[in-house]
């Protein structure tokens, strides 16, 4: 089943979201839910927060990024191993590497992206859909995916690394889209606490 995204504004999108256990009711199917959602949205991430769960739990598939991609030379090695993969009670425990700059978009924020400043690599610990525990490490736009729907569990936007003057300039946008004032290809909902 394909379901609204939280719309920037919502409180929702602000909050920690809490860990769950295996007899989270119903977990199963909203993962579906979350994937369908994602694909019909023609996104590469989406976290729980943004379909109104508070929860530590986001799916990402980087395999259209890095299909699509046509980096230069000197950018190749930010672009391979595509992963999909579903994160729960997921922590980010190193970051490591240069910070590099990449367009962001958001599902939440529709029609505006703008250039974010990441670390190349990240090591997180986290448990699968069943519940399995495990460390990894992810660099390149793997990583790059992931810091974003981590931030999304730690009730942070792509949009809060931006430099003061570059929100200044995007407040008016951010506040039509709170207010409803956006289209995006996708069902929205506004205003969820």
């Amino acid at each position: 089943m394909i379901l609204p995204i939280v719309a920037y504004g919502s409180p929702m999108l602000k909050r920690v979201a809490e860990e769950i256990d295996a007899d989270y009711e119903g977990l199963q199917e909203l993962i579906k839910n979350m994937w369908d959602t994602m694909y019909h949205a023609h996104g590469v991430g989406l976290a729980a927060p943004q379909i109104g769960k508070s929860i530590r739990l986001f799916v990402m598939d980087s395999k259209q990024i890095i299909e699509n991609a046509e980096p230069d030379d000197e950018d190749l090695h930010l672009y391979k191993n595509p992963t999909k993969k579903v994160f729960i009670n997921a922590y980010i425990t190193h970051r490591k590497g240069t910070e590099w700059g990449y367009v962001e978009g958001c599902l939440s924020i529709p029609n505006i992206r703008e250039n974010v400043y990441r670390p190349e690599e990240i090591t997180i610990e986290y448990q699968d859909e069943n519940f399995e525990f495990h460390t990894e490490t992810y660099d390149g736009i793997n990583a790059r995916v992931i810091q974003h729907e981590y931030d999304h569990i730690e009730g942070i936007l792509f949009t809060d690394h931006l430099k003061p003057l570059k929100r200044k300039l995007l407040n008016n946008r951010l506040t039509d889209i709170s207010k409803g004032f956006t289209k995006a290809d996708y069902r929205m909902k506004f205003g969820v606490k």
